[in-house]
């Protein structure tokens, strides 16, 4: 493959003032990823103190082997909602290598509300779940909650995707022969009662975990029966009566300690052999991505920029380069395990549409994972376009890309609107993993577009009801009518809805895209397969 030749002038005007604005970016999205991680209530930080209890990410780093990668997802999820009391949804979620073992793990946070279920924890934990039945992936949950959060009871239990596809997820990986293993550091009631019981292994500590379906007030309640935490579901009493739990542990320390013994016993998964060779560092430095995305999410962008400091030695070979030019299709190496890519030039004609679809199915032809790269503002509209079947076209792309057997993965690198979102395997395409730049947006329409349509509605609306509008009344409608649209397709707010599977630094894409790569392969890729194309 040849080197990309990178046209960006790191001195220029241009390139400075894009790297001074993503630079600010950058510094909010850390900030706000730093707190979501970090910055509680001294009041809750005093409290497991009191309890001897150690902080969840004070466990997850002695759980970690030493020195290896965690790919936390979701972390700024919830961020955007219940007044920010859920930071991070109250738990934490990711990829990382306990005892030489690639793992799911999925954590209870209870520094937030003792680590209550908020409907958006429910939508984190049954999206790592879903992760892990899609790669194959053992479990490790760290459990230390309180339960459903009462307040909002009826958005956590019922539905399909609520409390319960939690433990359906765990049943599926059981079936799967896909290993879990629960670590008990606090009480597991109710619900939550089935996260060890459905696990293979589970460690309990003395003292402070237990596990039951009703606590000692709702048995007291219910029956009249008064009763200790112990004797209702303390360590002891599990391991030596019950037998719902396997070990009792004295410590944290003691219990992770025997996790790591337990993931040691483990098999290996036999990863499957994908095209690889040895990873090389992109040419360009990662960090220049900042001087190249615009200030303006309406400024166009070269996609072959974005790619020269993502992939292996900014090594390319571009498929059709003389055609659809709007698209750019080719193949590359990242982190050593060959991929095509599909990065967004401009909007979506009906050539770039047809070049997706052949280049999506020759990557499925040889097995090759696909990386989407989203720029798009949507396909062409208008007479012309139709007279040559841009919907067709279009569909032609959609099958393609969401009949696929290869592992997708998607960037949002800026913007996202329309069904050029659903072309470019966006979150209802079922992309193994899909990864959000702070900078991008998502919505049905850009913002400018869709807040005059959505004003003009509204003052067409008051109008009709006989009041009369000054300049400055009809400018504020649009004034907030603006405000509100861009906020919901921010980055924060779709990441805060798990529209994605979090927000990274541009930098890091490489990164994340080489550990999610790595976690697919643990899955077959089953042989090409496609819906009816409309020719």
């Amino acid at each position: 493959m040849r080197r990309i030749q990178s046209r960006v002038n790191i001195n220029s005007p241009e390139y400075l003032e894009y790297l001074k604005a993503n630079e600010a970016r950058l510094g909010e999205f850390h900030r706000r990823q730093n707190a979501a991680r970090h910055e509680r209530p001294q009041r809750d930080l005093d409290r497991l103190a009191r309890q001897g209890k150690m902080l969840p990410r004070e466990r997850l780093e002695m759980l970690l082997d030493p020195g290896t990668p965690f790919l936390e997802l979701s972390t700024l999820a919830a961020g955007e909602h219940y007044d920010g009391d859920s930071p991070s949804a109250s738990c934490i979620t990711g990829i990382g290598i306990v005892s030489g073992r690639e793992v799911l793990i999925h954590a209870n946070d209870s520094t937030v509300k003792g680590g209550a279920w908020y409907p958006i924890t429910i939508k984190k934990i049954v999206r790592a779940m879903d992760i892990a039945i899609e790669n194959h992936l053992p479990v490790i949950h760290l459990c230390d909650s309180a339960g459903g959060f009462l307040a909002l009871q009826s958005e956590l239990f019922g539905d399909k995707y609520f409390a319960g596809r939690i433990f359906r997820n765990q049943t599926i990986l059981s079936k799967m022969g896909c290993k879990q293993l629960s670590l008990v550091f606090g009480h597991c009631t109710a619900g939550g009662a089935y996260v060890p019981a459905l696990s293979d292994y589970n460690v309990i500590v003395r003292g402070t975990g237990a596990v039951f379906l009703g606590g000692p007030p709702l048995v007291k309640a219910a029956t009249g029966e008064e009763v200790t935490v112990e004797e209702l579901g303390g360590a002891d009493m599990h391991t030596s009566v019950s037998g719902t739990c396997d070990y009792a542990a004295d410590t944290e320390e003691q219990a992770i300690a025997i996790g790591r013994e337990i993931v040691g016993q483990w098999s290996k998964k036999k990863k499957w052999d994908a095209q690889q060779q040895a990873p090389e560092a992109p040419y360009y430095d990662p960090k220049e991505l900042y001087g190249i995305i615009p200030v303006n999410i309406k400024t166009q962008f070269d996609m072959m920029e974005v790619i020269a400091r993502v992939v292996d030695g900014s090594r390319f070979h571009e498929y059709q380069p003389a055609y659809g030019k709007t698209l750019i299709c080719g193949f590359a190496h990242i982190w050593g395990y060959k991929v095509g890519i599909i990065g967004n030039n401009g909007i979506l004609f009906n050539d770039s549409s047809k070049k997706a679809a052949h280049f999506i199915q020759l990557c499925n032809q040889n097995k090759t994972p696909l990386v989407f790269l989203q720029n798009i503002t949507g396909y062409m509209v208008g007479r012309e376009y139709e007279r040559e079947g841009i919907t067709k076209d279009g569909a032609k792309m959609i099958m393609a890309q969401a009949c696929s057997e290869v592992p997708k993965f998607t960037i949002m690198t800026n913007g996202s609107y329309g069904a050029g979102n659903y072309g470019m395997c966006g979150r209802a395409f079922d992309s193994r993993f899909l990864f959000s730049w702070p900078n991008s947006e998502i919505s049905v329409m850009g913002g400018e577009q869709a807040a005059k349509t959505l004003a003009t509605i509204k003052t067409t609306q008051l109008e009709r009801e006989g009041k009369t509008l000054s300049d400055e009344e009809r400018a504020k409608i649009y004034s907030d009518v603006t405000d509100d649209y861009e906020h919901q397709s921010s980055a924060y707010y779709t990441s805060s809805l798990i529209w994605d599977d979090g927000i990274i630094d541009p930098a890091d894409t490489r990164n994340a895209l080489g550990m999610a790569i790595a976690a697919s392969m643990n899955t077959p890729i089953e042989d090409p397969r496609y819906g009816v194309l409309r020719i």
